[in-house]
């Protein structure tokens, strides 16, 4: 029995990646890290500033996401973003340009604690990446 799902990620350019030989992805919903293997109950979630890793019969791949919506049903997962990077191919010049408007944006005195949350979450896993 096969232990395969799809899943297709789009961002307001394309549609950025979509696979079928998906065993299990982990996203970094705003409830905690979500793992997600076929049969999952159905589920929408928002997505908060960190690391998906897509785990699939032609191996391991991650991605760097700001934020966005998924959804798991009937076996296809969808996720849509507005900023979305892979980390093989990020350059380190565009993480530390990424680091240093989130550390600015968190020194604004007019920001409200949601976003500071989220800023605040987009630096740790901006600095754990380097």
């Amino acid at each position: 029995m096969s232990e395969e799902f799809k899943i297709e990620i789009v961002n307001p350019e394309k549609s950025f990646l979509s696979k079928e030989d998906v065993t299990e992805v982990i996203v970094p919903a705003f409830e905690g890290e979500m793992g997600i293997l076929k049969d999952h109950i159905s589920i929408i979630s928002f997505l908060k500033p960190g690391i998906i890793t897509i785990h699939a019969k032609s191996g391991e791949e991650k991605f760097y996401v700001e934020d966005g919506i998924v959804e798991f049903k009937n076996n296809n997962l969808s996720v849509l973003t507005s900023s979305i990077f892979n980390l093989k191919e990020i350059e380190k010049g565009k993480l530390q340009d990424l680091l240093k408007a989130a550390e600015e944006e968190t020194n604004k005195p007019e920001i409200n604690d949601q976003s500071k949350y989220l800023v605040d979450q987009k630096i740790e896993v901006l600095k754990s990446l380097n």
